[in-house]
């Protein structure tokens, strides 16, 4: 007779099973249909943690490129203008101070212009 390792496969199947909650369907409560879902899950969790800051980059540039447009600049002549200026502030704080502070904003774009 063979031994088998009860206690950690069940372990194993419940911290899966568990992950599975919330899901819609066989996908929460089948073993197998579960087991599949959650491997998937993990892989799109994985890929979107990547994917997730190119898209927070692309936001602030779009702000970033409609806040300048006010003062006759493009996205790129700004930030060539603050790369010549030797401002070093990036586009994440950039785009902060384009929404929530215009006049701090404004600041920097008269740095970059000078």
């Amino acid at each position: 007779m063979r031994s088998v390792n009860h206690v950690a496969s069940r372990a194993r199947r419940k911290k899966t099973m568990k992950q599975a909650k919330g899901y819609w369907g066989r996908r929460k409560n089948v073993w197998t249909v579960a087991k599949n879902a959650i491997e998937k899950g993990m892989q799109y969790a994985y890929r979107d943690r990547k994917v997730k800051k190119r898209e927070y980059r692309a936001l602030w540039i779009q702000r970033i490129n409609a806040a300048v447009r006010e003062y006759d600049l493009s996205y790129s002549q700004f930030m060539g203008q603050l790369k010549a200026a030797n401002v070093e502030i990036n586009r994440k704080v950039l785009a902060d101070l384009a929404m929530n502070h215009p006049d701090a904003f404004k600041a920097v774009v008269d740095l970059a212009k000078k």
